[in-house]
């Protein structure tokens, strides 16, 4: 089995789609590789694409989603009880996965954006990045990574939107938005 000499961390920012999509490729290749890959979801809805690929690719591939419900806090910004509780699961998910020596490619998809919210504080993934095992690679998600996450960070790319379906009334289509 293939595995990494010195992980990197990758960001997957910015306003325009593709940065699940992106770290979902990057999970894709990893696993051809022979590398185990953990996604943790920080906000995202529970009926996703993703989820059943991963399901095919078990057990090199898992992707952990607790219960936030994004459309009701991306569009309000305001987290509920309910949100807090799944965040700080994630949270407790993203610590351990760190942990697991057989883990390669760890995901915090949407990470950024959790952030953003203050469901998870920007020291603590701060802290988990640098206390990270030499050899894992990580990649962060979401909208608006701060410049600390972007300072840390090996790679970054920033998805802009130039021009998106949604603006023409295309709504999100399963199996490629979701």
């Amino acid at each position: 089995m293939a595995k990494l000499g010195r992980g990197l961390v990758h960001i997957y920012t910015g306003s325009g789609k593709g940065k699940t999509t992106a770290a979902l490729g990057q999970a894709l290749r990893a696993v051809g590789a022979g590398l185990r890959v953990c996604m943790i979801q920080f906000i995202k809805g529970s009926d996703t694409s993703e989820l059943a690929a991963a399901r095919r690719l078990s057990p090199e591939l898992t992707i952990l989603q607790p219960a936030i419900r994004p459309s009701r806090i991306m569009h309000t910004g305001q987290p509920d009880a309910r949100d807090w509780e799944a965040a700080t699961c994630a949270w407790h998910l993203a610590e351990q996965a760190m942990g697991d020596g057989e883990l390669d490619l760890l995901i915090l998809d949407e990470i950024n954006n959790a952030v953003a919210l203050e469901l998870v504080p920007l020291d603590a993934v701060l802290r988990l990045l640098c206390g990270r095992p030499a050899r894992l690679e990580v990649v962060l998600t979401g909208r608006g990574a701060p410049p600390e996450l972007i300072a840390a960070a090996d790679l970054v790319t920033e998805m802009r939107e130039i021009k998106h379906p949604f603006r023409q009334g295309i709504a999100a289509r399963r199996g490629i938005e979701w």
